[in-house]
């Protein structure tokens, strides 16, 4: 089974590709929605984060106060550094379960932090998503209800295109004018017949 990881900057339709991928038949593992879920379910997880930062990072209801979260990430780099070294390995141990699981030919690994967190050392295969960045700002005003500096800070935060094109196996350009599907079908096709 190959093993692909699937990433690129926030707004450049990743989570649109996945879902591609997933109609194709591909099983996906969105590392994003998978670390909400460890926060609030994987008590290792959740007794780390209250003894780095305190209980007040989760509500009563044991539900994660992710204001309080990102209050606490963007505004220091050193408790950035801790929450990474909690929630990865959880991830990674979550993603080797998962991959028990799944029968196919290939796998996707959605993360949108593939090279930064690490997990790009556990993939064999990696494909990029990109975008022109007015586009990216603007889907993710539109989604995330956001202001145009938020989204732009969130940008710089992340490595930038062209470093994450140099690392990468496979573009898709999701610019609205190349055809998205035909890119992803010829990917798959590819991964096919590499498996064999």
């Amino acid at each position: 089974m190959i093993k692909v990881g699937l990433t690129g900057g926030i707004g450049s339709g990743k989570t649109f590709v996945s879902k591609i991928f997933k109609l194709l038949g591909a099983p996906v593992y969105n590392s994003d929605i998978e670390a909400k879920k460890l926060y609030t379910n994987n008590i290792i997880v959740k007794e780390k984060i209250i003894s780095n930062f305190g209980s007040q990072i989760y509500f009563e209801n044991g539900e994660l106060n992710k204001q309080k979260l990102s209050e606490v990430i963007f505004s220091d780099k050193k408790s950035l550094q801790i929450i990474n070294s909690i929630i990865h390995p959880a991830v990674k141990e979550n993603f080797e379960m998962w991959l028990k699981t799944v029968k196919f030919p290939y796998i996707i690994k959605e993360a949108a932090i593939l090279f930064e967190s690490g997990a790009y050392k556990y993939v064999d295969k990696i494909i990029l998503v990109t975008a022109p960045e007015h586009k990216r700002i603007e889907r993710v005003i539109k989604r995330d209800n956001l202001d145009e500096k938020s989204v732009k800070e969130r940008i710089n935060n992340q490595l930038n295109q062209s470093e994450l094109r140099k690392r990468s196996d496979f573009e898709i350009i999701n610019d609205e004018k190349e055809m998205v599907l035909d890119q992803i079908i010829k990917i798959h096709n590819i991964l096919m017949l590499k498996s064999k």
